[in-house]
């Protein structure tokens, strides 16, 4: 039997009543459920359109009322250290910006999170999302090379020992820059790559520690990509297993079918799909609503989106394309499907429960944490 470890992603956006309500919850699930990682996304902003964040179609709004206010991830990640002497869960960010974070500013953070937390600090990185970078200011242009870059200039700053680093760099060059925050007992946070691309899956088999993708893709297709990523690994003189094959995902789950089966029909879960590239559309006999070639999550700009626009995108969506793009069922069901992930080389696996979907707040939050604590357990034992 192959060892499964799992971790748990909180979103991560302010809730009323007390500002670290949603922490505690996913913290106690976290725990419940035997996790070995708690995680936080690094987002200004929400992949759900704002315009359709409502009690009239996902009843958490009422206690969740503004769909893009995001916590800056390394001050929660530093809150949730404070708080994790007993609970012992590696801390995770998943993932960080490349380009809209300066790299040397990400190594300290990371750096800084692994001292504090006794070396169980993770580093998620990748190249980013549009939404993140391009309204903000921050050059879109070439983020694969620039997250190459960063990820190189992180790994020399570590690898200093305070000496100053001097590099070249298209994006990042240093010129006599100084680091000099000692590792915790040796060790640097590891560094899990989200990668999906060709050209990353081959920057993952050189550099990283983990694999970590997490848009939607078929367990074939993942063992074609690691496949990719150790072949990459194995040309750079590596062991091609010393790169940890985990994935992310997005669930909904309730206790019964016709409770998901409303989670799947729900808008926020239809709008969503937009999320997924527009293959994974064709594959349902159905074009993306932004163009047959449109690369999805990574290019989506959905605060431009506006009520009625987002409700006609979602009509067009089949209950099968919210299936593939997102984990679904009861635990029983998400279960049996990360079987297959298994059997195609996922050996962490990353869920982010997104079940608060579901038009009634009661079914959503409360009704989908037993399921979601069974899962948890349940993939640790697979």
């Amino acid at each position: 039997m192959n060892s499964i470890k799992t971790g748990l992603m909180e979103p991560g956006v302010h809730p009323r009543f007390t500002p670290d309500l949603l922490l505690r919850n996913t913290r106690a699930h976290a725990i419940a459920g035997g996790a070995d990682s708690m995680w936080i996304p690094d987002h200004l902003n929400s992949l759900i359109p704002a315009s359709i964040w409502k009690p009239t179609y996902t009843g958490v709004a009422k206690i969740i009322p503004r769909a893009d206010a995001f916590y800056e991830p390394w001050t929660t990640l530093g809150y949730l250290a404070a708080h994790n002497r007993l609970a012992r869960l590696r801390l995770g960010i998943g993932v960080t910006d490349a380009g809209r974070r300066n790299p040397a500013v990400t190594a300290q953070a990371a750096a800084t999170l692994h001292l504090l937390s006794r070396g169980r600090a993770i580093l998620g990185f990748g190249p980013g999302e549009r939404e993140g970078n391009e309204p903000y200011g921050v050059d879109w242009s070439q983020p694969v090379g620039r997250f190459a870059e960063a990820l190189a200039t992180i790994r020399a700053l570590w690898n200093s020992g305070g000496t100053p680093v001097t590099r070249d760099s298209e994006f990042f060059p240093l010129r006599d820059a100084v680091f000099d925050i000692p590792p915790h007992k040796g060790t640097r946070p590891p560094i899990w790559v989200a990668a999906h691309g060709p050209r990353m899956l081959r920057i993952t088999g050189r550099h990283a520690d983990a694999w970590l993708p997490s848009y939607a893709q078929t367990p074939k297709e993942y063992a074609e990509k690691l496949d990719t990523i150790r072949a990459a690994a194995d040309n750079a003189d590596r062991d091609p297993n010393a790169v940890l094959p985990a994935a992310f995902f997005f669930i909904l789950t309730a206790r019964t079918n016709a409770q998901v089966d409303e989670m799947i029909n729900s808008v926020p879960a239809r709008v969503f799909a937009l999320c997924a590239p527009a293959h994974v559309w064709a594959r349902h006999g159905v074009e993306h609503p932004l163009g047959p070639d449109f690369t999805g999550a990574q290019d989506l700009l959905p605060h431009t989106i506006d009520e009625r626009t987002a409700l006609d995108y979602a009509r067009r969506v089949p209950p099968s394309l919210v299936s593939e793009a997102l984990l679904t069922g009861t635990p029983t069901d998400i279960l049996d499907k990360l079987a297959q992930w298994r059997d195609n080389g996922a050996r962490y696996i990353v869920l982010g429960n997104i079940s608060v979907f579901h038009p009634r707040l009661s079914v959503g939050l409360t009704g989908s944490s037993l399921p979601l604590v069974q899962i948890l357990r349940g993939t640790k034992r697979l």
